[in-house]
């Protein structure tokens, strides 16, 4: 086949040599200059730059003008998922198009396919309608962006007038198509992460947020650590999936606890961020990227589901941001008594003179801190991360220049 690969995920996260046969196939790949360095060396394959700096599909058409059509358009990062619909479109390429790719990435468009299953869902409304009839509830609500990413865009206001008032009077600034207002659930989230086959489970385990998303975004730690994955969350899994036309590939998933059962909060055709990816094939055996890259090149993953975790060998993650400091660099204290805990299985941490990147990012190299722990039960892990959260400090540091 030729393959056109939308490259964005460094190779290190999804092993293209070992998942793409680059001599079996003409494999293609356009990234932007700073991605780059992160293709796989040593393979044959075309490499092609593109700007980064305007429309992704456009810039993507423009790089393979004249070139044969690929046969197969792959986009692995939640940013391209959509750009890689547009490009099947403009090919004619196999593969989903964008009304198929909505549901995964508009959260309207989302929670309505799974409110239509007879799932539970937040009440919500698309911005501009709310704006114009207002909604029926009366609690807590949040503003977010319909196709927003790492809680980025985000606020939460005591009441939807209080949020529409912010709208109305500019003391918030949204693009109004482009976002939603969304009753505000209380609970503890769910992610359910794995990967299917046609519509069949390979893998599923669930774990549970230490931490907000949102919260991360503020500046404060987030981790999540693997907890029990029985086979109601599994059936309810598989519903949510079967809503949003999910059937092959990974998929990270949002739930809120309530006494009444889950409550869904959002979806992605995609692997989860952070350290998720690792901290599923420590307790499943399942690497997520390769199974979606095996999928997409045509075989046929139809061995026996893997297992979730033990009870006595699940795993968590931690990230702790450095987005918030107003600084290049850090100071990081009381980690000390931490680090060389035996629960931790890897540990990352920028020294004085290594800069942090000012975006919102949960890759472990470009934050103050981040690490994986496990193997051991859910209550060790969560009680390891929340002294961990409570303990560290992180500083703005000096420039050592």
């Amino acid at each position: 086949m030729r393959i056109l690969v939308m490259h964005r995920v460094p190779d290190s996260f999804v092993r293209y040599a070992e998942n793409l046969d680059h001599t079996a196939h003409q494999v293609t790949y356009v990234s932007t200059p700073e991605r780059l360095a992160t293709l796989p060396a040593g393979v044959p394959a075309r490499r092609i730059e593109r700007p980064g700096t305007g429309d992704t599909a456009a810039e993507v058409l423009a790089a393979v003008s004249g070139l044969p059509r690929p046969d197969l358009v792959v986009a692995l990062s939640e940013y391209d998922l959509l750009p890689a619909a547009q490009v099947r479109e403009a090919l004619d390429v196999p593969g989903p198009r964008v009304a198929d790719v909505l549901p995964t990435r508009d959260k309207v468009v989302m929670k309505a396919a799974v409110a239509a299953a007879g799932l539970r869902v937040p009440r919500y409304a698309p911005l501009d309608r709310a704006l114009a009839s207002g909604v029926d509830w009366t609690g807590r609500s949040v503003l977010k962006p319909l196709a927003g990413a790492s809680s980025e865009g985000i606020t939460t206001y005591p009441t939807p007038d209080a949020a529409l008032t912010a709208v109305r009077d500019g003391s918030v600034r949204v693009d109004v198509d482009g976002f939603e207002i969304e009753e505000f659930v209380e609970g503890p989230i769910l992610h359910i992460d794995g990967a299917v086959a046609a519509g069949r489970p390979l893998a599923v385990q669930a774990s549970r947020y230490l931490g907000t998303c949102l919260g991360y975004a503020e500046g404060a730690p987030l981790g999540s650590v693997q907890t029990d994955t029985p086979p109601a969350t599994v059936d309810f899994t598989l519903a949510c999936l079967r809503a949003v036309g999910i059937t092959d590939g990974p998929f990270h998933l949002e739930a809120i606890e309530t006494a009444d059962g889950p409550v869904f909060l959002e979806v992605g055709a995609r692997v989860g961020g952070a350290d998720v990816a690792d901290t599923f094939e420590l307790a499943t055996g399942v690497h997520l990227a390769s199974a979606q890259l095996r999928l997409l090149a045509g075989e046929t993953l139809d061995g026996p589901a893997a297992p979730a975790a033990g009870p006595d060998a699940r795993y968590g993650w931690f990230v702790v941001p450095g987005h918030t400091l107003g600084s290049a660099y850090c100071r990081i204290e009381g980690e000390k008594p931490f680090r060389e805990n035996p629960v931790v299985r890897r540990w990352v941490q920028r020294a004085p003179h290594e800069p942090v990147k000012a975006a919102i990012t949960y890759a472990d190299a470009d934050i103050p801190l981040a690490g994986v722990v496990g193997p051991a039960p859910t209550a060790v892990l969560e009680r390891f991360l929340t002294e961990l959260f409570a303990s560290v400090t992180v500083e703005p540091g000096e420039d050592p220049r």
